[in-house]
């Protein structure tokens, strides 16, 4: 008789990913190697920062001993963080536990008494929801290895925290109580996942959980039955409604009643599906017409920091540091400046100059969601008075192109996103970011932040990964042009 297999062993990261979705779980531990696995540039960017934020608070509770090792050297591990504690350490970085088939590391722990405070670090700026069951699995894994968990603390960064005084950069909030409920379910959960990861891959409708709290790696997967133009992604519809309506029957936009539409982006939306036109409403021309010449083109590109490095900033500050602007000529042509701030100077003046600078004579500027660039802009001339006039009446000539494409035009192959992304290649057929080294934000402010604090980043990998931001930022600002250029033939069209 052949012995039963062995059931899969879990860590912390697989017990969330097993409670956010089962099916999730099961394919990342059966299918490691999937390529849906590998992390993006946003997600690696994403783990960087949290390792970042991790050494950051090792600093506020000093004096620990390190537990190093690979992580796939589990048993090295163990006996490491056995050998601290019989050697009478009284605070531990990353010690590794195990209990009943389940690994976990504690970001810190702190002796206190005659036992210890689990301490969980958070690349965040309060406690959520989902931080609860991250602290009861490690309670529940270290007490049931043999130590004695006093108290159980989620730290994270506060907003309140200015450089250049970072002495209030880290919170420490007690969570014991609130864990208890998530803690009472550990036994049960693991008991059920590792049952499950023993079986067939299990079946999971689609659902709020794809998305919720983390993005799934295998949602391609599971939404590939969803037709393309579903009550999903019907234009501000939301989430619960579209669900209520799929789990009804209800699976397409065209399925719905006529009465069922009631903004004019919905109406447009559903015209351009039933007809496979592009949907062009009355006004389109008069929007355009408010537009100055000599037009300019603006773009930033930006960081958000989660350790403030200067003076002023918060967690999670704003800080654009590239720039990319494409301006009419008055023989009509182009020309095109750009700037990428150089790696650790604040650059927060001299993007102000340069903006300037770059903008200088223009009517409109013409940028894509004004009120991010706005409030950049106002940010710039709240910190630097002497320019703060221009500043300002920079701001106020800025031109949006999004509400314009919003309320006046619709493709079909929007899919309810009005994102430059989607609407460049799908007004301007052959135009877009495809095939591109750096193809959206989230990729580029990771990229960004590399550029300009990552030391060990090579000479000539620092160069070509400039190149490739000042690529992107540049089909960012020439996708407007070529967005302007697309509308207003429709606006004649239709005159």
């Amino acid at each position: 008789m052949t012995p039963a297999a062995k059931p899969p062993g879990l860590s912390k990261s697989r017990y969330l990913a097993g409670l956010q979705c089962p099916k999730r779980l099961w394919l990342s531990v059966h299918e490691p190697d999937a390529p849906e696995l590998a992390p993006d540039d946003a997600l690696q960017a994403l783990f960087d920062t949290g390792h970042r934020v991790t050494e950051e608070a090792r600093t506020r509770v000093p004096g620990g001993v390190l537990v190093d090792a690979p992580p796939w050297e589990r048993s090295t591990l163990l006996a490491a963080t056995q050998r601290a504690l019989e050697g009478g350490a009284d605070v531990l970085y990353e010690a590794a536990f195990s209990h009943r088939g389940v690994f976990v590391r504690a970001d810190i722990l702190e002796r206190s008494g005659p036992g210890w405070n689990l301490i969980e670090v958070k690349s965040a700026t309060s406690v959520k929801e989902e931080h609860l069951p991250d602290a009861a699995i490690q309670r529940w894994v270290l007490e049931g290895a043999g130590l004695r968990v006093e108290r159980v603390e989620l730290m994270h960064l506060s907003r309140d925290c200015r450089y250049p005084d970072l002495s209030n950069l880290f919170v420490r909030e007690d969570v014991t109580e609130e864990i208890a409920d998530a803690l009472a379910d550990v036994p049960r959960g693991v008991r059920t996942l590792r049952e499950m990861l023993a079986g067939p891959e299990p079946e999971m409708p689609i659902g709020p959980h794809c998305g919720s709290p983390h993005a799934c790696a295998f949602a391609s997967r599971c939404w590939a039955h969803v037709p393309e133009h579903s009550v999903h992604s019907l234009y501000r519809l939301g989430q619960a409604r579209a669900f209520a309506l799929w789990n009804e029957g209800v699976a397409e936009i065209e399925d719905l009643p006529r009465d069922f539409f009631r903004s004019g982006v919905q109406q447009r939306q559903r015209e351009a599906i039933e007809t496979g036109e592009v949907v062009v409403a009355p006004g389109l021309g008069a929007a355009l017409d408010t537009l100055v010449a000599p037009l300019a083109y603006l773009d930033f590109e930006t960081i958000r920091p989660a350790l403030p490095c200067w003076d002023g900033l918060r967690p999670f500050d704003q800080v654009p540091v590239q720039l990319s602007v494409h301006a009419e000529q008055a023989d009509g042509a182009l020309s095109h400046r750009e700037w990428l701030a150089a790696p650790e100077s604040d650059p927060r003046e001299e993007m102000a100059r340069r903006l300037l600078a770059f903008t200088e004579g223009a009517g409109s500027v013409v940028v894509y969601n004004a009120a991010f660039e706005r409030s950049r802009i106002l940010e710039l001339r709240d910190r630097f008075p002497a320019m703060a006039p221009a500043l300002e009446a920079l701001s106020e000539r800025l031109w949006d192109l999004l509400p314009v494409v919003r309320n006046h035009v619709y493709h079909r192959d929007l899919h309810g996103s009005f994102s430059i992304k989607a609407v460049l290649p799908a007004l301007v057929p052959g135009a877009g970011y495809e095939g591109m080294e750096i193809a959206d934000g989230g990729a580029a402010s990771g990229a960004l932040e590399r550029v300009l604090f990552d030391r060990s980043l090579g000479d000539e990998a620092r160069t070509s990964l400039r190149g490739a931001l000042l690529a992107y930022c540049r089909q960012d600002t020439l996708a407007m042009v070529e967005l302007l250029g697309r509308l207003r033939a429709l606006a004649a069209q239709a005159r």
